[in-house]
Order: structure tokens, then C-alpha cells, then sequence
């Protein structure tokens, strides 16, 4: 079966192609590939990706070069890159750990090395049965059905139809491998807080992630699902925020640490709703409620992206600085041990066949699915365009 048969899961394998919701039968992926946003490396780069990031928008360089100072404030250069070549290392060893003869390509949306590219070199490589990780663990427009979308023009473009096929890992958020280096920065920061005398209910726990609009954020998720306010993005984070500070009892005694979803990293016009609250405006309000140490949860971040380096790590402590309030960052997975071998186990499970049944979450949202049902993280102003990995709307 070619990909341009596939009508129910475009570009997808054989055994994915049916449009069931989860994939219990083995495939013999022959590649990996790595897929990221990207990012610039130098001052040269930035406004050039920064075009990439919002084409089709009609966004001047002047409002660009707005948004173009996080990035100069670090010499033009976007830690992302140097994040993903880390990861792909880490992957590679782990596969060669585990004997699974599987060679890692590393493709980027909006800058080099490009995602058609990476499609491109696996294929003359000589692989045709391609598996796609993603570096985004949660359900919206851009970071599940864009990467999709993505997948599926790479494969075009590079004109690949009749030589590969491409599934997805399925996302990630409550994957144990994900969540446990998250679970250990919120326990080590609030084991510190308690030895310095601060009691558990004078500290603010803060699980902050990317605020996206907030209609995006009502169409994500399968459409047959009532996920709440905030859709399954808000639900997903909500879940996993839930399982962390469940754990955090052990390390309190059984005493309650106060715990919220924030978010950070707004970029739309200010006509237009997006999911609140805005990280900073929390920081601001928690002397007026007693608290005395805040613990900053980076939950929506693989790794230690610009939003988190200038948005967390600048603007929130500063804000924090402000309100007299002693503030801790806690870390990405990046390339924790957990999080390595966590998406190696990701890989396995779907060159295994591993029925749902059997795969490790620790929500009762997952495990999330293999294919993505239709509907599932629609953008409204641009419409379905074709995306692999997902029943066709």
C-alpha cells in the first residue's frame, strides 16, 4: 500500500493506516526522526526564523524586531538547537544500549536543520518506514496537529509519497518518563523550602506552560470529548500538575503545599483571548496572600527553551525579586535519564505492537493515542490543511 492510498491516515503504515486509535501491531520502523521547533544561531538568524515562525500572518520586521530581543539578549542564539543535538545523542546511545538498530534523523520547523531535509536524507539513506518523535508533549494547534501538518508537507515536498511512510509517537504528558524529572525538581524544591523554615502553606507552586488562544485551546483534543474549560491542553497539564503534588505529601508530612496552572509567553494581539493566568500577574499577587517562597514549574517545556530562559528564568524572577518573594526554578527533563529512556520505551511501543492496555501513564487521561481522531486540534483561521498520523476530518 502506498501513501496515496491511504485515505483514512495519509503517509501512515500499513499497520496505521485502518485509523484505529491505537496501533497493537508491530511495525519495523527503519528510522527515527527527531522533530523541533528550531531556533537561530546568531543575530543574523533571528529575524529570518522569526519570519519562518509567523509566515502567512503578515507580521512587519518591525514588530518582529519586538519580540527579537529575547533572542539578542543571548547573542542571537536560541538554546533549542543545541538541546535537540544533546537529545539525538542521547537517543542514539540508548538505542545502541538497548541493541535496537535504529539511526536517529533530526528535522526542525522553522529553521536548520529543516524537517523536508531531514525526510529527505533518511530516504536516500535507503529507509521507507519512518517513525516521528516530536519534542512536544501536549495537545494544541502547535504542538500536536502543526507537527503533524508538518510530517505531511515534509513528505510532499521532498516528494516522497511513494517512498516512505511516517506514524507518531504518541504524546507524551503523563508518560513516567516525562513527568518523574518534574516530580523530582518540585520535591527538591520544596524539601529545601521546608529545611529553611518556610511552612508548607507560605509557599506558591506554579506549573506554568506556553498560554496558547484560548479557542485553539477549546479545539484541542478529540471533539467528542468534553475536556472543560481550556480543552484537553488545559486538561492535560491539569492532570499531570495533579499526579505531581499528590506524590509532593510524602515530602510535606501530609501537608498541603497550594498548587495553580499558570501561563507565560503571550504573542497575540491583546483583542484576542488567551488562557490566563498570566504567570507574572500571580508572582505579583502573592504577598498580598501570605506567601513567602514560590516554586516555578516550567510543566509545558521538554527543555530549557528562549520562553523559558527569558520568560521564567528573566521576567518571573524579576518579578519576583520585586514582590519580595523567594523564588526556584525547577528543571526541564532535557536529557534526564528517565526522559531519555522514557522515549526510547515511547519507540518500543510502537515497534512492539504494546496494547494499550499496557502502556505506562499516570493520569486517567492516557495513554494518549497513536492516531489522532478527527477534529483533534483544528486551527480555525487556517482551516485542516493535510496532516499525517490522524484520521482525515
Amino acid at each position: 500500500m502506498t501513501a496515496n492510498d491511504q485515505t483514512l491516515v495519509p503517509f501512515a503504515s500499513p499497520a496505521a493506516a485502518g485509523g484505529a486509535p491505537f496501533v497493537e501491531t508491530p511495525v519495523a520502523y527503519d528510522a527515527l526522526i527527531l522533530a523541533s521547533f528550531g531556533g537561530p544561531e546568531g543575530q543574523d538568524d533571528v529575524i529570518p526564523f522569526l519570519r519562518n515562525v509567523t509566515r502567512g500572518r503578515g507580521i512587519p520586521d518591525e514588530r518582529l524586531e519586538e519580540v527579537a530581543h529575547h533572542y539578542r539578549h543571548f547573542g542571537g542564539v536560541s538554546p533549542i538547537n543545541e538541546q535537540n543535538r544533546r537529545l539525538k545523542a542521547a537517543l542514539e546511545a540508548e538505542f545502541a544500549a538497548r541493541g535496537l538498530d535504529l539511526p536517529v534523523y533530526w528535522g526542525n520547523r522553522n529553521w536548520e536543520p529543516y524537517l523536508p531535509d531531514a525526510f529527505t536524507q533518511a530516504a536516500d539513506d535507503g529507509h521507507s518506514t519512518l517513525l516521528v518523535l516530536a519534542t512536544s508533549a501536549y495537545s494544541s494547534y502547535s504542538s500536536d496537529r502543526q507537527y503533524r501538518e508538518d510530517i505531511a508537507a515534509a513528505i510532499t515536498d521532498a516528494g516522497l509519497e511513494e517512498r516512505v511512510t511516517a506514524d507518531k509517537v504518541r504524546l507524551f504528558f503523563d508518560h513516567p518518563g516525562f513527568v518523574k524529572p518534574f516530580q523530582e525538581g518540585v520535591e527538591d524544591a520544596v524539601r529545601a523550602l521546608l529545611a529553611d523554615g518556610i511552612a508548607a502553606e507560605d509557599i506558591r507552586v506554579l506549573f506554568s506552560t506556553h498560554s496558547i488562544p484560548t479557542g485553539d485551546a477549546e479545539r484541542s483534543g478529540p471533539r467528542d470529548v468534553d475536556w472543560g474549560e481550556g480543552g484537553a491542553y488545559a486538561a492535560q497539564h491539569l492532570a499531570v500538575a495533579e499526579h505531581i503534588m499528590h506524590e509532593l505529601a510524602a515530602v510535606t508530612g501530609g501537608s498541603t503545599v497550594p498548587w495553580q496552572l499558570v501561563f507565560q509567553s503571550r504573542s497575540g494581539p491583546a483583542s484576542q483571548p488567551w488562557l490566563e493566568p498570566d504567570i507574572n500577574d500571580v508572582i505579583s499577587t502573592l504577598p498580598e496572600i501570605g506567601a513567602k517562597a514560590v516554586v516555578i514549574v516550567p510543566l509545558g517545556f521538554v527543555s530549557d527553551h528562549m520562553e523559558v530562559l527569558w520568560d521564567l528564568d528573566t521576567e518571573a524572577m524579576e518579578t519576583a525579586a520585586e514582590a519580595g518573594i523567594r523564588a526556584v526554578r525547577t528543571p526541564t527533563p532535557g536529557t534526564h535519564p528517565a526522559f531519555v529512556s522514557g522515549l526510547v520505551d515511547l519507540v518500543v511501543e510502537r515497534i512492539e505492537g504494546t496494547p494499550a492496555a499496557e502502556r505506562p501513564h499516570l493520569t486517567d487521561l492516557g495513554p494518549w493515542y497513536d492516531v489522532s481522531r478527527p477534529g483533534d486540534c483544528e486551527n480555525a483561521r487556517l482551516g485542516f490543511r493535510p496532516a499525517a498520523a490522524g484520521l482525515v476530518p
